[in-house]
Parts: C-alpha cells; sequence; structure tokens
C-alpha cells in the first residue's frame, strides 16, 4: 500500500533550475519551463498519476478524458505553487495581489488573547499566509504542528535564496509527546497553532470521516488535540487564482464539544470539501489517500 512517508518528491537542481529562472527571467518564464516538468511527470509517474487519476474519475466523477487532461493540469498548478512559493520568499511579493475573505475571524480570534487553532490542508499554498497576515497588520507567530521530513539540504537551500527570515516556527510532532508542551505554551504567547489535517502517515492515529462519497483516514492529532482546547478554531486556506492572485479564507469552524474531535474532523472535512469543489486541481494529495487503489490491484 502506497502512504504518505512524510517526504515530498523534489531534487536540489530541480530548485536551482527554478530560482535561477524566477530570478533571471520572472516568473511567468518559470511558468513556461513546468509545460516540460509536468509532462515528464505525466508520462512517468506511474504511481502517483493512478492515484490522482482515481481521484478525478471515482470521486469527482469525471470522464475518463477529463480525469486524464486534469492529471497533467494537477502536477502544472502545483509547480505554479511552488514557484509563487519561492518567488514570494525571494523578495518578488510586489508581483502578486492578494484578497482576504473572512480575514475578520482571526482578528477577532487574536483579539480575544487566547491564542487560537488554524487547520488548513494540503490544498492551495497556506505557506504563503504569512504574506497575507504582514499585508493586515496582524502581529502575531504562526507555529506550524507538522510531521514533515523534508531533506534539509533544500530547506537549507531555499532559506538561503529568501530576502527575508520566515516568521513561521516549526513544532515537530515527536513521539515523546513533547510537541504538547510546546503547543501550551505558544498559546499562552498568545500565539497561532496551525495544523493540516488532510495527511496521516501509516501507524499513527487516525480518525474517519466521507470526503467525496467515501470514507477516508484523517490524523487523530490536530483534532484531539484542537477539540480539547479552550481556544477558538479557524479553518484557513490560501488559494492559487488566475495569473499572480492569491485569495485567503478563514472559516470559524462549527462548534461542538469539547473533546469531540470526531465531531470537530467532521465539520473540517464539511468545509474541506467545498474548497475541494471549488478548486478541484489544487489538492495536493498524490497517493491512495482512500485506500481504494492498491487494494484492487
Amino acid at each position: 500500500m502506497n502512504k504518505w512517508k512524510g517526504k515530498s518528491k523534489g531534487t536540489i537542481l530541480g530548485y536551482r533550475i527554478f530560482v535561477w529562472c524566477i530570478k533571471n527571467l520572472g516568473v511567468r518564464a518559470a511558468y513556461f519551463v513546468l509545460y516540460f516538468v509536468s509532462t515528464y511527470y505525466f508520462l512517468f509517474l506511474t504511481k502517483s498519476n493512478r492515484y490522482i487519476f482515481y481521484y478525478f474519475k471515482k470521486r469527482l466523477q469525471y470522464s475518463p478524458w477529463k480525469a486524464k487532461f486534469s492529471v497533467l493540469k494537477s502536477y502544472l498548478v502545483f509547480g505554479r505553487v511552488l514557484i509563487d512559493k519561492t518567488a514570494i520568499s525571494a523578495g518578488m511579493r510586489s508581483k502578486f495581489t492578494y484578497e482576504f475573505d473572512g480575514i475578520d475571524n482571526l482578528k477577532q480570534l487574536l483579539e480575544q488573547k487566547k491564542g487560537g487553532v488554524l487547520i488548513s490542508a494540503h490544498i492551495g499554498n497556506f505557506e504563503v499566509a504569512e504574506h497575507f497576515f504582514a499585508d493586515i497588520d496582524l502581529d502575531c507567530q504562526i507555529n506550524l504542528v507538522t510531521t514533515d521530513q523534508e531533506v534539509t539540504v533544500i530547506k537549507e537551500y531555499l532559506e538561503s535564496v529568501s530576502a527575508e527570515k520566515s516568521t513561521i516556527k516549526f513544532i515537530y510532532v515527536k513521539e515523546d509527546m513533547s510537541h504538547i508542551f510546546q503547543i501550551n505554551e505558544a498559546l499562552t504567547k498568545n500565539e497561532l497553532i496551525c495544523f493540516t489535517g488532510d495527511r496521516y502517515f501509516q501507524g499513527s492515529k487516525f480518525l474517519e470521516s466521507e470526503l467525496l462519497g467515501k470514507t477516508a483516514k484523517f490524523p487523530a492529532g490536530p483534532f484531539h488535540i484542537a477539540s480539547r482546547l479552550s481556544v477558538p478554531v479557524v479553518y484557513v486556506y490560501v488559494m492559487k487564482e488566475k495569473n499572480l492572485h492569491y485569495h485567503l479564507y478563514a472559516r470559524v469552524a462549527k462548534e461542538v464539544k469539547k473533546r469531540d474531535s470526531k465531531g470537530l474532523l467532521d465539520s473540517y472535512v464539511q468545509n474541506l470539501e467545498t474548497m475541494i469543489q471549488k478548486y478541484p486541481l489544487q489538492w495536493f494529495n498524490y497517493f491512495d489517500f482512500w485506500d481504494d487503489v492498491d487494494s484492487k490491484e
């Protein structure tokens, strides 16, 4: 069974090529290079092709031809999102425009001075969210709770080409549960804790809920923690629109009983599904998310 292992594809050479294109030729020139990269992925990454094709055909009910074409377009959009993130970090933020939808929800959250929990997903480009916050003068610290194990050399390289150091802090999930103390410490400082709720790695605890008509597994941690804390919960997504435009959505989570992690998960999934339906090409989970592809081989 092919499940997410905590690492994403990509090499230091690939990132160097795109950074060179962005800095010397511009963002749109880097977009052009993507047509070749996306075609390569479409032709040769048979496993991820199969999983994302299933998503389009079975879960979104696309015709076979539309689903096939959507696989290619998905790689293209994913590449553009990565280029945008790199360009913004490298000091080209002014070339992009930003739109705010529900930002008052975040302002009210911070005014309560209790900290807060943001739950996002592997959809759109949440990693540029801090640039939205800078635009609206939200003086806040974001702590991203993650199990991500990206190759360190790539992270170090991207930081080296960035015009300004990211203000986002990372809290890594650990087996000894020490991350819980880091979360509580951040909340006492009126900081924001951010989780991605749509990706669990094999062997970890999970909850189940129905997404796009079929039951899937979700990481239990974000929903266990958020449902036990007496702080507001907001769903936040940063979605790519046409050209160099981004749209931030912030929605207050449906109120559930304390410790009702399943209720919070169901609320999250319902919200996430509306975003997937609106931006189907921007949901970037290239593995057997519903455990339904490999099981039929």
